[in-house]
């Protein structure tokens, strides 16, 4: 059973969507409403809106939409009872008892405790005679004992079905270790075994101290080197990211993404707290968007061979559309962080601190890079590096970086900087018509429905549907109208199949004295959710007035009265001739 319209009622008047949003989101007044960065996707201009009055909030960017419910749900990767207990915890309420279905939260929860179990007993296993292997290990790698300690680091043994076992001896099903993924099913189908065996350990714990996930190196020449946990209900590595726990804590708005585990640790044993490394994936824009809540800067630290190169070029695009300045650090000798810091004994920390207050933006990167493939003591060859250069320098956005950046390469290859400068200002001119080429494609996939996944319907019935929409919205910002309403346009009026599911909600919910979007949240899927809010979101003042209410009327019961071909199918012959008579009628 969902939970009673009165205790959410309630819970969403003590939870200023405004003053918790403001935890998460730096806002600014706008009007009546409040103007922020999203959370949610990377951006450079605010289009993420608190809707002070209604208690909503909606990114014209990416669409994310909600009342304050969706908003923990999102920003805390939460189920919805683990976000309405939060928020509840927060105001201050009581639960109420036995009113709602939270298998998936228990289920969640059972989860998170499987994780804290298989961290303790591979930390266990480690440190007694089956992890010999894994501790040497990571004491060659020069670990302290403080630090495998203060990582959690373990170790699974050669035994397919130990932790299995000593799971199900702490009272876990089999289903429980099976959707945690620390086990795989058997083929015959008869039981599960270990996912990891014979392998360092490293837990993966989320900005609430919960053991999410785990990654695994082997400890002999079998691929794959590096095993990750899969997605689970409490984990998705696209949108995680390893240490962010520590990293949060340190003190400074500056992080430092790696590669893998061993070089984040390394770091942090050296007193780099700010360290972080992607789940075994690519670095993602949610990750990215992630790091923007915690950093004002992030420094790349990859390794130098080609992979690391590519990874880094791939990496500087999503930090930069994410809005997040960049360095580079270079390791010298192509060593990784760790190896570099080991190879400089009781100065590693000192020598890498150095390396990060010489590192260079990532326009300094990228030209570096780009002049090792060229001979600029030929012509041929200068020519070509400046063709290339000016794109890199026209990415940047401050006139003065620009400026700075074109006078110290025309001064260092003894060109003009005025015939520099027109060069860019022609790349500029051409990506603002790319720019306007693109939009214009996405206005026109909007217009004929391509890129909308949620309301295609629309698009077969515009008339019909826009009426529609537009009397959902007058009737949430007018529950008193409800019965007027109504009475005139009943659901099966609609042609819109979401939109009629929106009405009906809606109507429900105002006879039943609630307000219209008490428990949006659960009875709608996220998506759903998103879009309900885009459309209270983006209808003009103009549109609610009560004299174009009545045109809605009119045209959703005008476009109900259609003849169609199903209503056609199901017609006898007489009906079809009653129809045509109507329809001369109205016509004289």
């Amino acid at each position: 059973m969902p939970f009673p319209d009165s205790f959410l009622q309630e819970l969403k008047l003590r939870s200023d969507i405004t003053e918790i949003a403001s935890s998460y989101v730096n806002l600014k007044r706008h009007g009546r409403n409040m103007v922020g960065l999203c959370p949610f996707h990377g951006e450079k201009t605010p289009s993420f809106n608190i809707y002070t009055e209604s208690g909503s909030f909606y990114c014209f960017g990416c669409g994310a939409g909600g009342d304050v419910i969706t908003f923990i749900m999102k920003i805390e990767n939460l189920d919805y009872v683990e976000a309405v207990k939060f928020l509840a915890q927060r105001a201050g309420m009581e639960m109420p008892e036995n009113t709602y279905d939270d298998s998936l939260s228990k289920l969640r929860m059972r989860i998170y405790e499987a994780n804290r179990e298989a961290a303790r007993f591979f930390h266990a296993t480690l440190l007694s005679q089956r992890g010999q292997s894994g501790l040497n290990y990571l004491r060659g790698r020069a670990l302290s004992d403080r630090t495998i300690r203060h990582f959690g680091l373990g170790f699974a043994d050669d035994d397919w079905n130990s932790l299995c076992n000593h799971l199900k001896n702490k009272g876990f099903s089999e289903y429980e270790i099976y959707s945690a993924n620390l086990a795989f099913k058997r083929k015959n189908g008869n039981g599960i075994y270990d996912r990891f065996v014979n392998r360092v350990m490293f837990p993966i714990i989320d900005l609430r101290g919960n053991v999410i996930a785990f990654g695994g190196r082997i400890m002999t020449d079998e691929k794959p080197k590096y095993l990750n946990t899969s997605d689970t209900p409490v984990f998705k590595k696209s949108e995680n990211l390893f240490s962010l726990n520590n990293a949060k804590s340190s003190g400074t708005r500056t992080l430092i993404l790696c590669e893998g585990y061993m070089d984040v640790i390394a770091l942090n044993q050296a007193g780099f707290t700010n360290a972080v490394a992607t789940l075994g994936t690519a670095l993602t824009n949610e990750q990215a968007v992630l790091m923007k809540r915690y950093a004002d800067e992030v420094i790349i630290c990859y390794d130098a061979d080609g992979a690391g190169q590519k990874a880094t070029a791939r990496a500087i695009d999503i930090l930069r559309n994410a809005g997040l300045p960049i360095k580079i650090l270079t390791v010298p000798s192509g060593k990784d962080p760790d190896e570099f810091i080991r190879s400089k004994g009781e100065n590693g920390p000192a020598a890498f601190k150095l390396l990060i207050e010489k590192c260079g933006n990532d326009i300094e990167y990228r030209l570096m890079k780009l002049k090792e493939n060229y001979n600029l003591n030929t012509t041929e060859g200068k020519v070509a590096f400046l063709n290339e250069a000016v794109k890199i320098v026209a990415t940047i956005e401050s006139p003065i970086e620009r400026d700075v950046f074109a006078s110290k390469l025309c001064a260092e290859l003894e060109i003009d900087k005025n015939a520099f400068l027109e060069q860019i200002s022609k790349v500029k001119r051409r990506d603002r018509r790319e720019n306007i080429k693109k939009e214009t494609r996405q206005i026109q996939a909007e217009l004929n429905g391509q890129s909308d996944k949620i309301n295609r319907e629309h698009y077969k019935k515009p008339r019909s549907s826009s009426a529609e929409e537009a009397l959902l919205v007058y009737l949430i910002n007018n529950p008193d109208y409800a019965n007027s309403i109504s009475e005139r346009v009943t659901p099966d009026k609609f042609s819109n199949s979401l939109i009629k599911r929106y009405y009906e909600y809606v109507l429900s919910k105002i006879k039943s004295g609630y307000e219209p979007l008490t428990s949006v949240s659960s009875d709608f899927n996220s998506d759903e959710v998103s879009y309900l809010y885009k459309l209270i979101s983006t209808t003009i003042p103009a549109a609610s007035t009560r004299e174009a209410v009545e045109e809605y009327i009119n045209v959703i019961n005008e476009e109900s009265n259609k003849l169609t071909s199903d209503k056609l199918a199901d017609m006898s012959a007489d009906d079809i001739n009653d129809y045509i008579m109507k329809m001369k009628q109205n016509k004289k």
